[in-house]
């Protein structure tokens, strides 16, 4: 007979978690784990807490992954079920669920089919991440997708996967921590004038994210506008290069541009965001896009492209503007980011209109408790079908 609801025992394994989130799947976990061990007797296993072999110190960091699996796959033998997230993470869920015969769920945060840049930042090791990716997507008992666009590409890459297999749970949003909490110490602390727009975007620097379009884009926009760069974590020296160029190009036309390397700490990221004109998202590929939902909760309108799941969390012409992607033809996407974000700088109503209206729809739509509960749910179907 399986085990009640609150005594089902949860392995919960990850690569990011305080103080080592630098992305959307990091966030995720931390705010999952936090309603979860509500629900279920929750632990989780982290590669800070489990490490790496140190005779791969100097390997590719796909082999280091892998070491860390083992030892979390060895970790959870008391555990009735595992959960991991991202492809760093999958296979000690995989490996677990072969060793301990539990179930094995996973969250895709991402796929590697639909990230082929990330061979410039693994080498080699891409092959490894893409074989450990479908290797424990084929064999999950349940695979949780962010997004209903991003359960299409998971169907798409890997045909083999059952699609009863495979639900979309949103990504969430605490809204009671990201909250509107406009400062005008924050901007002119940071050296901006609180009186001139202010164009953010907050993401790593990868192919991904999309950052030189905006770079690109931000020339044709109105030179009174400022932009904030909180942009961290390149993942080649050839896209940190990239874009250090193009920061150094919108310098030299005029433009005000300040740039965050580090991370910012979450209040501060609050009250940035909440003092900011627009929110700018220019990801070329994106399951969900965690970072929007930050930015609507904290009351400001999203310019976003209108790829993977960004649909839908930002409704066009209502939370923000969604602008169409394709990649054969760069020069127009980066003109509609121009031209969207030119659109809610001419119009302050229109922007704060949206602005309150995405703070509105993040309340009602994207709660971590009914996010926790409906994975609860998935945990409770796959154990009462072993």
């Amino acid at each position: 007979m399986p085990p009640s609801l609150s005594q089902v025992r949860v392995g919960l394994l990850t690569r990011e978690w305080p103080p080592d989130v630098y992305g959307g799947a990091g966030v995720h976990v931390e705010f999952l784990a936090r309603e979860l061990d509500r629900l279920v007797d929750l632990r989780v296993e982290t590669f800070a807490a489990h490490g790496s072999w140190d005779r791969l110190a100097d390997a590719n960091a796909a082999l280091q992954a892998l070491s860390t699996d083992l030892s979390m796959a060895a970790a959870v033998a008391d555990r009735d079920l595992v959960h991991s997230h991202t492809w760093y993470a999958n296979m000690g869920g995989h490996l677990a669920k072969l060793l301990h015969n539990v179930p094995h769920v996973m969250t895709s945060h991402s796929l590697e089919p639909r990230r082929p840049w990330k061979a410039e930042q693994l080498g080699g090791g891409y092959r490894i991440s893409s074989w450990a990716e479908q290797t424990a997507i084929e064999a999950a008992d349940a695979v949780i997708a962010v997004s209903a666009g991003m359960r299409a590409d998971v169907l798409a890459a890997y045909p083999a996967v059952y699609p009863d297999r495979v639900h979309v749970v949103h990504n969430g949003i605490d809204t009671s921590l990201f909250t509107p909490t406009p400062d005008e110490a924050m901007p002119r602390g940071l050296g901006l004038d609180p009186g001139r727009p202010v164009v953010t975007y907050v993401g790593r620097i990868t192919r991904q994210k999309g950052l030189p379009h905006l770079l690109r884009a931000m020339r044709a926009v109105r030179r009174q506008a400022q932009l904030v760069l909180c942009a961290s974590a390149p993942d080649t020296p050839q896209i940190a290069a990239e874009v250090e160029a193009e920061v150094n190009a919108l310098v030299g036309a005029g433009f005000d541009v300040l740039w965050l390397r580090d991370p910012l700490p979450r209040n501060d990221l609050v009250r940035l965001l909440s003092s900011s004109t627009v929110f700018v998202c220019p990801s070329v590929y994106e399951p969900l896009g965690i970072v929007n939902l930050e930015a609507m909760a904290c009351g400001i309108p999203v310019v976003a492209s209108d790829v993977g799941g960004i649909p839908e969390v930002v409704v066009g012409g209502e939370t923000g503007v969604l602008v169409p992607y394709a990649a054969s033809d760069a020069t127009a996407y980066e003109a509609g980011l121009a031209t969207a974000i030119d659109s809610m700088l001419d119009d302050p109503g229109r922007a704060r209109d949206m602005g309150s209206a995405g703070r509105a729809r993040a309340e009602a739509n994207f709660s971590w408790t009914t996010i926790a509960e409906q994975t609860v749910a998935i945990y409770n179907a796959v154990i009462g079908a072993t």
